[in-house]
């Protein structure tokens, strides 16, 4: 059995919080799931994976304290009454049963907040608009009994918190969605009175709260504040110039600091834009203002650097909230001398999507998160085979290699073989795509994993028929041959296939995948898939030397990049790259000189002159192997991942362990597990 690497030993050090003690230098620091308080069930398992996986301290999403601040449609968390109390039971519950400190992170979002729900106007430092999106909803400005109000409402969550079971309480000014940020910002605090002005005056909503909750607290929790160094707007918001003052003035007041950078896209940034610690610039020195431990996040997934950054001095607490989700257990693999095992984050912000289109949360790596309760799904150990059943996988890209690599895990038998020269399909090649290196993790996990399972070979340059699959006897057989781009355009916006005069030269991303680039100096990209594909295109190309144009349908280039929270940088690159970007216009036809385009409001027509086009629209399945296996009435084949139905690589993630948990397993009846809503 290993052991740990003594270079890790300062990482599982006691650390105090005030009246608790964390066991250990990882802290699941808040992050939303999209499951809040609708899902609380599946909310506990997940946070309860967490504290089993070896994190001292687990922290809730975003928690409403009270009605006037609701942040619907999103699903986050509640406790404006006592009748939430029993849901947060489950979480702290769930937390405690593996040994970890639960903490609360209790927010009013204030001028942030539409109240869709409550209907109830919101307030906030200063009459504005909400700043949370563009509704047509003004905020009001809050007088002495409202801000009186807001500091009984969060005594009053403070109590309701213990009592749920929790050992450390938030107050929360950050990621400029929060009430007590707002009074902190001269962005938005323009107020005249004893709350406005100075910093002093600013800060003294934030020092008032946290005096309270002191008080509330009395000795029985922990006292966090996680608060904003810096807005990164320069003047007309908090600088991390600003912080020798705040700390001056409140540094001592909580039990721990938890420090966040910027609104919740800067603090955190993709992968594609922003390298593992990439904040450590702002985190540095900010421990020398106070004698309180210090939390900081950085997409940590090397134990070197939380080694270093430990060391150095400039946090005392490893945060974490993606590291956490791809891999639940990463403190326990470094403790155990595992560290080479970690499943580390990609940064690709698949898990934040669900939060904006507010569903359960996902991540590519991790296909158990949110379906620790749902599915029964855990992160690393999977229910034992049920029967002596050998496995075939044809094809190594993300579903088949999740799908050997499960099934292997459950005891199987397993064959995975690979048309080509190397494992990982569409991520061994979209790795190697502008920003997108670290993609290539997803592939190098489970190689590593499928090389550590005796049970599992694989094998390389094996195109196989169906009929000499069938010749092998496989008992389950599991199709994962992957999708093609489409050739003819046909999408979203066109229903029905183009047919291509001579003399525009057309591409898919899979010829540029294939290194087969426009023969062209001018390009023109049709992006009717409105994620990441049409932008990192547009960006290879330029890198290349290309003249580039990019057309899309939507509003914005990359548009479901929102979801992600890096839509605005896609688009700022594009245009630092000099690429062209046309908004708003559907692709009518191609012809010899270029696309001719429709604009969606008006149907004008607008010609793009280009020597080359490359149409980002749909996929469709490699099936061909899957079909003629069913006709020949092949027992147990299912055809998994994008070779069932295109997706993002997380879904073909999902598909590949989904196919391995149901194997031997009774057919489901009826939806997953669920919260129903009592009457």
């Amino acid at each position: 059995m290993p052991t740990r690497d003594p270079r890790y030993d300062i990482l599982f050090d006691p650390v105090a919080i005030g009246p608790v003690t964390a066991r250990n230098r990882f802290f699941q620091v808040p992050h939303c799931n999209g499951m809040g308080y609708r899902d609380p069930s599946a909310l506990a398992a997940m946070r309860g994976i967490k504290a089993e996986g070896g994190w001292a301290v687990v922290a809730t999403e975003e928690t409403e304290i009270h009605h006037t601040s609701d942040i619907s449609p999103a699903i986050e968390g509640r406790i404006w009454d006592d009748r939430d109390i029993p849901a947060h039971a489950l979480v702290t519950d769930a937390i405690h049963e593996h040994g970890a400190l639960a903490a609360i992170q209790l927010v009013h979002n204030g001028m942030w907040a539409g109240n869709f729900y409550t209907r109830i106007p919101p307030m906030g430092p200063s009459h504005r608009a909400v700043a949370g999106d563009i509704s047509p909803i003004q905020a009001r400005r809050m007088d002495k009994s409202d801000i009186v109000d807001l500091r009984r409402w969060h005594r009053q969550a403070v109590a309701r918190s213990l009592e749920a079971g929790y050992d450390i309480v938030y107050v929360y000014a950050g990621h400029n969605g929060t009430t007590l940020q707002h009074f902190l910002s001269p962005q938005y605090n323009d107020r005249t009175d004893e709350y406005g002005g100075s910093l002093e005056n600013r800060a003294r909503l934030l020092r008032e709260v946290l005096e309270d909750t002191f008080e509330e607290v009395d000795g029985r929790a922990g006292v966090a504040c996680r608060l904003a160094i810096d807005e990164l707007i320069g003047d007309r918001g908090l600088r991390r110039d600003d912080m020798d003052e705040l700390m001056s003035l409140i540094g001592e007041l909580p039990d721990v600091w938890d420090f966040v950078a910027g609104p919740w896209e800067d603090d955190s940034v993709t992968s594609r834009f922003g390298p593992e610690n990439n904040r450590e610039d702002l985190l540095r020195g900010l421990k020398e203002l106070t004698a309180k431990p210090v939390i900081g996040v950085g997409r940590f997934t090397s134990p070197d650097t939380m080694v270093r950054m430990v060391n150095q001095g400039v946090l005392d607490f490893i945060g974490a909230a993606r590291p956490s989700i791809a891999d639940p257990f990463l403190p326990n693999k470094i403790e155990e001398g595992r560290a080479n095992e970690i499943r580390e984050c990609i940064g690709c912000n698949i898990c934040v999507a669900g939060d904006w289109t507010m569903s359960p949360i996902r991540c590519t790596q991790n296909p158990a998160m949110g379906e620790e309760w749902r599915r029964g799904w855990h992160p690393e150990t999977l229910r034992r085979k049920g029967d002596a059943a050998r496995v075939l996988v044809v094809g190594g890209g993300p579903a088949g290699m999740e799908a050997a690599m499960s099934a292997g895990r459950r005891g199987y038998e397993v064959v995975l073989i690979e048309a080509s020269r190397e494992l990982g399909g569409r991520v061994a090649k979209e790795a190697r795509l502008p920003g997108l290196a670290e993609w290539i993790r997803v592939r190098d996990y489970r190689r590593d994993q499928l090389d550590r399972l005796d049970n599992v070979a694989y094998y390389f340059e094996s195109s196989m028929t169906a009929d000499e699959i069938l010749t092998y006897e496989f008992d389950h057989i599991a199709v994962a041959t992957g999708a093609t781009w489409r050739h003819d355009g046909v999408g979203r916006t066109i229903s029905r296939p183009l047919e291509h005069p001579p003399g525009l030269e057309i591409l898919t991303p899979d010829d540029l995948l294939a290194g087969s680039g426009p023969t062209g100096r001018t390009v023109a990209i049709y992006d009717d898939d409105h994620y990441y594909m049409g932008g990192v295109l547009a960006e290879l190309l330029v890198r290349e030397g290309l003249e580039v144009t990019l057309v899309t349908p939507a509003a914005d280039a990359s548009n479901w990049a929102h979801n992600t929270m890096e839509q605005h940088r896609i688009q700022g690159r594009l245009l630092d790259l000099g690429v062209e970007i046309v908004t708003a216009h559907e692709l009518d036809h191609t012809d010899p000189a270029g696309l001719v385009l429709r604009s969606v409001y008006t149907a004008q027509p607008r010609e793009v002159a280009c020597q080359a086009a490359v149409l980002v629209t749909s996929r469709l399945p490699n099936d061909a192997l899957y079909l003629e296996l069913v006709a020949q009435q092949a027992a147990s084949v299912v055809a998994v991942g994008d070779a069932f139905s295109p997706g993002t690589i997380a879904s073909a993630v999902w598909d590949g362990r989904r196919f391995a948990e149901e194997l031997d397993a009774p057919p489901l009846e009826g939806p997953f597990p669920r919260n129903i809503a009592a009457i």
